[in-house]
């Protein structure tokens, strides 16, 4: 066992390395999800990330950050998904009526993937004494986004032909144990673009019409690109409370809350028509505050086997996005009324766990899925199809194992890998798979451009894969 400042320094080596493997992951732009990118960890993708009152993996920090507390040393967790999926689209508009088009991820996956990094510490554990009951974790996720691409020529070129949003959100965190059943959580969200992640700003692509606004977008046919990007700060609170446990003192039922605040995101850019500035332009994007509340139940908890099953719902104040009006610098004004509606995501998760394998010794296998619900969130009158938005059902799979110490791994010992004196006391792989499939969706009232009227059909597949290493 290394001493406590050997820790500490080694936890600035793999801060370092982890961020550099996250700016290669994510070096371009992101995939949409109704647009909230809900997997933020493979544990938890495999149960239709129905996690937040389990929260027992370094991706706490992102679904409830008071599980934190249940973590032990240092642990790190570096992941991704790879999502691909279509949106057919047959226009109804009775100039294109008949048409059909198809919309993907620019390409058939979106890729490189979205990713995401925790690292949570437990300062008793690294030597802290005096804040044993306390951890602290660093966190990097892409919660919101967007990444679509239809053809310059087809019937919806007027209204979207391509349309990124790499945004990050930088999460330092900390937790506290307030006593042996209740943990508390708070941590900051810093959202942002970067120029490692694609463009490093919002954008948005279309065809012009010409007419009006001729002067900012040019004349019919051409190449329209808008673009923004800024810096946000919202706030998240949490808490997890052990309402019941078993005779060895584990937790057999757990309660979990989150609040995510609301946080108003600018965009700041310029208009380019055919690739030559007409104008600099503005908008704000609020992105929503987001409640959770998650039960869970193991009604297996032993030495050797754990059963779970998870119950969460989350709020998502869409009603936020109220207008995305476009704010020239010569004072005019683009209206764009959005006037989104707020949702609830169910999402019910089970995990079957084997801790101990006879045929594989000091390791742990465990078996998840899960089903998950959203309804649409976007009106038919502001419709855009660069926001697949329709009511999705989502079905969810996932396979993890850990091979603690005495274990090993291509015939090496899992405690014998490392660095010098500091050795992992477990490495672990998850893996995930979900699809969602979307309602059929027919759009008849398509107010601000009667373009996007007709059926949308949409399906992604994604699959998740993450790594975990605890010290």
């Amino acid at each position: 066992m290394a001493d406590p400042k050997s820790r500490q320094a080694v936890s600035a080596s793999i801060c370092a390395g982890f961020i550099f493997i996250f700016s290669v992951l994510c070096g371009t732009d992101l995939l949409a999800q109704v647009p909230r990118i809900q997997g933020q960890g493979t544990a938890a993708s495999g149960q239709a990330n129905a996690f937040a009152a389990q929260a027992d993996d370094p991706s706490a920090l992102h679904y409830n950050p008071a599980g934190m507390t249940q973590l032990h040393g240092l642990q790190v967790m570096a992941g991704g998904l790879l999502s691909g999926g279509t949106t057919d689209f047959t226009s109804s508009y009775p100039p294109t009526a008949g048409q059909n088009s198809t919309g993907d991820r620019n390409g058939a996956l979106a890729w490189p993937p979205p990713a995401h990094l925790f690292i949570v510490g437990n300062l008793g554990d690294l030597g802290v004494r005096e804040l044993s009951g306390m951890s602290v974790g660093i966190g990097l996720t892409v919660p919101f986004g967007s990444l679509s691409r239809y053809p310059d020529n087809g019937p919806l070129s007027a209204k979207t032909t391509f349309t990124a949003m790499p945004l990050m959100d930088i999460k330092p965190t900390l937790a506290y144990q307030v006593t042996p059943d209740l943990s508390l959580g708070l941590g900051m969200d810093i959202y942002t673009f970067s120029d490692m992640l694609g463009e490093g700003h919002f954008e948005k692509q279309f065809i012009s019409s010409g007419g009006a606004l001729t002067p900012v977008f040019g004349s019919q046919g051409a190449k329209v690109e808008l673009n923004g990007k800024g810096t946000a700060v919202g706030y998240n609170l949490s808490l997890l409370y052990t309402a019941l446990r078993n005779p060895d003192g584990k937790p057999i039922a757990n309660i979990g809350l989150v609040y995510r605040s609301q946080a108003g995101l600018p965009l700041s850019g310029v208009v380019l028509s055919n690739g030559v500035k007409t104008a600099g332009a503005s908008t704000t994007f609020v992105l929503p505050q987001v409640i959770s509340g998650a039960v869970a139940i193991w009604p297996t908890r032993t030495a050797a086997r754990e059963w779970k099953l998870e119950m969460d719902m989350d709020y998502v104040g869409w009603k936020s996005v109220r207008n995305l009006d476009i704010h020239l610098a010569n004072g005019t004004v683009i209206p764009q009324p959005q006037n989104w509606r707020s949702t609830y995501t169910v999402m019910l998760g089970t995990e079957y766990r084997w801790l101990k394998v006879d045929a594989l010794p000091e390791w742990e296998l465990a078996l998840r899925t899960g089903y998950s619900h959203s309804p649409a969130q976007v009106p038919d009158s502001s419709f855009d199809p660069a926001v697949p938005s329709a009511d999705v059902h989502v079905p969810s799979f996932g396979f993890g194992m850990l091979c603690k110490q005495g274990g090993t791994l291509f015939g090496i010992r899992c405690g014998n890998m490392g660095i010098g004196s500091i050795k992992p006391q477990a490495i672990g792989l998850d893996l995930s798979y979900q699809v969602s499939l979307y309602e059929q969706r027919t759009v008849t009232c398509g107010c601000l451009l009667p373009v996007v009227n007709g059926l949308y059909k949409t399906t992604y597949h994604t699959g998740g894969l993450s790594v975990r290493v605890n010290f």
